[in-house]
């Protein structure tokens, strides 16, 4: 059932896209790019900058939602008396104080035995933090507190709209390539020797939009990882390193022993397990053994506070 309903959201979340982008277009005067006197480049460009932009910011804005329905998030209300959901409120709230967020994000726990956590939404003011139910029964309050600081660390760096911006520029430069170059192979190549073919024209391009599409997520998952290790340095330094190098220890014994399922949100989460190269290139998370060698050499090199690191 759960998987009918993630199948669901993604084909409403392409709807949505696809309809936004035919009024844009419309509204914007974009004309077909394919003219009878060869390819219009600046159409091109117009097009593929829409539609890569456009169609990332839409995801972006309704990430909140769409990961409140993927996962089942149940979100705690602000005034709860429950003594474990108002001590994970009061965690939060510091940790934002403590890097200016002036909106309290929504906080939100879903059932799920993975350690994991995740933040998404738009902007700095209007997040959502989650942690599931399996991080909160197994980790104790200081590992917490690294997971969460880890977390509002992406929300205060504002990495979420990073993240859209780059796949919508990842995205026009692909949708762009890939047009440009299936035209200049075919239609353009036999337009010059006395006819044309759009149909060698479609499956190339096709062809080359999955091949650059591909490079263009190395590209992205090199960029994640980047913030996966920014992350954690500012969740050493919001909750303090004994505690952030205590939470991916605890990660790291229990992925070596369960493989977490895949997941369309695993940009957002705090951790994922690659294995062989090809996982490597395209994994959103760097190996837990370098992310928590990292925060040690940095405690040690005084970049971090390393008292916390004392025995």
């Amino acid at each position: 059932m759960a998987i009918v309903k993630r199948i669901f959201l993604f084909l409403l979340l392409n709807f949505l896209v696809v309809m936004t982008m035919n009024i844009i277009l419309t509204l914007c005067g974009v004309q077909p790019y394919l003219r009878s006197y060869g390819l219009d480049y600046t159409s091109l460009a117009i097009f593929c900058l829409l539609w890569g932009m456009v169609g990332s910011f839409i995801s972006l804005l309704m990430s909140k939602q769409m990961a409140k329905w993927s996962y089942g998030v149940q979100i705690i209300d602000p005034n709860t008396s429950d003594p474990s959901s108002r001590w994970l409120l009061n965690v939060v709230y510091d940790l934002c104080k403590r890097v200016g967020i002036n909106k309290m994000p929504e906080v939100g726990i879903y059932q799920s035995d993975d350690l994991n956590a995740f933040a998404t939404g738009p902007s700095r003011d209007n997040s959502l933090v989650a942690v599931s139910s399996g991080l909160l029964r197994t980790m104790d309050q200081g590992e917490i507190e690294g997971v969460l600081g880890h977390e509002i660390s992406h929300v205060a760096n504002g990495d979420m709209v990073t993240m859209a911006l780059l796949q919508g520029v990842v995205n026009a430069f692909c949708m762009f390539l890939s047009r440009a170059i299936a035209y200049a192979v075919t239609i353009g190549r036999d337009d010059r020797e006395g006819g044309g073919s759009y149909l060698a024209y479609i499956v190339v391009r096709i062809v080359l939009d999955i091949v650059f599409m591909l490079l263009g997520s190395i590209l992205v998952a090199a960029f994640s990882r980047y913030r996966e290790y920014r992350a954690d340095a500012g969740g050493a330094k919001l909750a303090g390193t004994r505690n952030m190098v205590d939470a991916l220890r605890e990660l790291q014994r229990r992925y070596e022993s369960l493989q977490p399922q895949p997941s369309g949100l695993s940009t957002l989460m705090i951790s994922s397990k690659p294995n062989g190269l090809m996982e490597m290139l395209f994994s959103t998370h760097p190996p837990l053994e370098d992310r928590i060698k990292r925060l040690e050499e940095a405690a040690k090199n005084n970049r971090i506070d390393d008292s916390a690191l004392q025995e």
